[in-house]
């Protein structure tokens, strides 16, 4: 169903969850309470509606350009679905896309017009949201597991990278790449901010670029972690430049990582993250894999998810721990926050972290949204 106007806003006069005034205090019980005795949401958060049927594997919300909240996720059911986030909570699913593969990435232009998405058809699509048109941008050969745009002030262009060890970078206009980019392995994750981007691959490489006039590569760093990397996200200082990132590895694990720190010995750190019974023990432990990292755009704290079927906040300045989730029944596969900071949005599927017999066909996917104005703010500020 095409996308007919952005701006309607209905919303303003029912009860405002995400808006200023929160419809829920921070205990994140919602209004509706909870019915049912199962734990496929234990914290009570709103449910999207008709969410994916397979999978899903990320989520991103729109940018601040557009009027309003509106949800992309991608799925291995190969579709990629859109949906209006109202201030009251209600979810209204807008438009889907289909791929000829799982979708693995999803990505958002700045002016919030187009939404790019990336696949394991070894394609990525651009989405006219307008039009409800996507048409084929960029090719790989191999899946194509991450997809960013960049928005410089002399080109904008988006950026791929593949499991055929490359990262891309496509105008959009044209069949052919304006830059190809050897990796030295697998592209497992990425994450930009401009002018910063970075790219975490198979056996833990981890490459630092510089995206100024053209990309191009700034430094190659030994992986603060000793497992598979998993998911990265790019952190910024207190005048809003990049300055970081946080990397998540499959041993329950995240490395905090400044690029240029006055004293790297002591302002990087690892801490873990998503195991059982705690982590301060020398008991045995399940260790699980960190599935996603999102900072808060106002706080700069930061939410970590994982297979353990948790969620954590926590503050990398303070190294404390803010909050953990009740355990869901099943992983939590993706997460992010809307841009102001007031929605946290995390999916709940499988991720495969078990292998094939733990994969039950009859459970659903679900995607929740929760009030996260507070719980993400610093312990010391009021």
């Amino acid at each position: 169903m095409p996308w007919k106007k952005l701006s309607g806003d209905s919303s303003r006069h029912k009860m405002s969850l995400f808006g200023t005034t929160s419809g829920f205090g921070t205990g994140g019980t919602s209004m509706f309470g909870s019915t049912t005795t199962d734990n496929h949401n234990p914290m009570k958060d709103i449910e999207v509606t008709s969410s994916p049927d397979d999978s899903i594997g990320c989520l991103s919300f729109s940018p601040p350009t557009l009027p309003g909240n509106f949800l992309i996720a991608g799925s291995w059911a190969n579709d990629v679905r859109c949906w209006e986030v109202q201030d009251s909570g209600q979810t209204i699913p807008k438009a889907q896309q289909m791929h000829t593969g799982p979708v693995l990435d999803v990505c958002w232009s700045d002016d919030g017009s187009k939404v790019f998405t990336a696949s394991c058809d070894k394609t990525a699509k651009m989405w006219d949201l307008n039009s409800n048109q996507a048409i084929q941008i960029a090719q790989h050969d191999a899946p194509v597991k991450t997809i960013h745009w960049i928005k410089a002030p002399n080109y904008s262009c988006v950026m791929t990278g593949s499991w055929d060890k490359t990262l891309k970078f496509w105008d959009t206009r044209s069949s052919t790449p304006m830059m190809v980019l050897q990796l030295p392995e697998r592209c497992y994750c990425a994450d930009v901010i401009y002018p910063m981007a970075v790219v975490a691959t198979a056996e833990r490489g981890l490459i630092v670029y510089q995206l100024e006039n053209q990309p191009s590569e700034f430094r190659r760093i030994e992986s603060p972690l000793k497992h598979q990397h998993r998911c990265v996200a790019i952190f910024k200082d207190k005048q809003n430049k990049p300055t970081g990132f946080a990397l998540g590895s499959i041993e329950g694990r995240v490395a905090i990582h400044y690029i240029n720190p006055p004293n790297p010995a002591k302002d990087n750190f690892t801490f873990k993250c998503h195991r059982s019974n705690g982590t301060n023990t020398s008991a045995p432990q399940d260790i699980y894999a960190v599935n996603g990292i999102a900072f808060h755009p106002v706080h700069g704290t930061l939410a970590t998810v994982g297979s353990d079927g948790r969620f954590s906040f926590w503050d990398k300045d303070a190294r404390t721990k803010l909050k953990t989730s009740e355990q869901l029944d099943q992983p939590i596969s993706a997460c992010c926050f809307n841009h102001n900071g007031n929605i946290f949005a995390y999916a709940s599927s499988y991720d495969w972290s078990k292998g094939h017999e733990f994969y039950n066909p009859q459970k659903k996917n679900y995607i929740f949204l929760r009030n996260a104005a507070e719980e993400l703010k610093p312990r010391n500020k009021k």
